[in-house]
């Protein structure tokens, strides 16, 4: 069984509004609440939506060996917890985990067996700008930070073993949920290596 989903998308290509879909829609799923450095946003909350912790908390998690993986994504840290994915794996249980995309390789080398990986590709870069600067929740400079970022992470789409492009979001969360539901039924064929558009 693949216990483990992976999502993984560039900055506003729409992987936390799709997630979402999915845990409303099948909530015996459980959901990866990764620890982070970087500071809540309004709407967010503690043990929701990420553990907000400090950089030093953080550094002595990393010394600890509490992390499955970790990553330093624009100047914060992210990581998730190793004993909370081996527990869904031990209860075979599924987990939804969105994450950046050099995250969501080190899980899949950790847990090769156990993992199905997804990525979410965004219509175009300007419609990620667009996104982005609606969003309102990042200064100019951290916005071009997050576009020079998304030419390195389109790079990783061929590692993936499922590529969804977002072009149409109620489409796109639907062609995400059959998709799961799929995995979730055992039946990993027909969906292995294909581009959704």
């Amino acid at each position: 069984m693949k216990n483990l989903i992976i999502i993984s998308a560039p900055s506003g290509a729409g992987k936390t509004t799709l997630c979402r879909s999915i845990q409303a829609k099948v909530p015996q799923i459980k959901w990866s609440v990764s620890y982070t450095t970087r500071k809540i946003r309004k709407m967010e909350k503690t043990g929701i939506d990420y553990h907000f912790i400090s950089e030093s908390t953080f550094k002595e998690l990393i010394d600890n060996s509490f992390f499955a993986e970790w990553e330093k994504v624009h100047g914060f840290y992210y990581g998730t917890s190793k004993d909370f994915i081996n527990n869904v794996i031990k209860n075979n249980e599924m987990l939804l985990l969105e994450m950046d995309v050099k995250g969501a390789l080190s899980i899949k080398k950790l847990y090769p067996n156990k993992t199905f990986s997804i990525f979410i590709t965004p219509p175009s870069a300007d419609h990620l700008r667009e996104r982005l600067q609606k969003r309102g929740t990042d200064s100019k400079y951290r916005i071009n930070i997050r576009l020079q970022r998304i030419k390195e992470e389109m790079k990783y789409v061929s590692k993936f073993d499922f590529n969804l492009l977002n072009d149409d979001l109620e489409k796109a969360k639907d062609q995400l949920l059959n998709t799961i539901l799929k995995i979730k039924k055992g039946d990993n064929n027909g969906i292995k290596n294909n581009t959704i558009s």
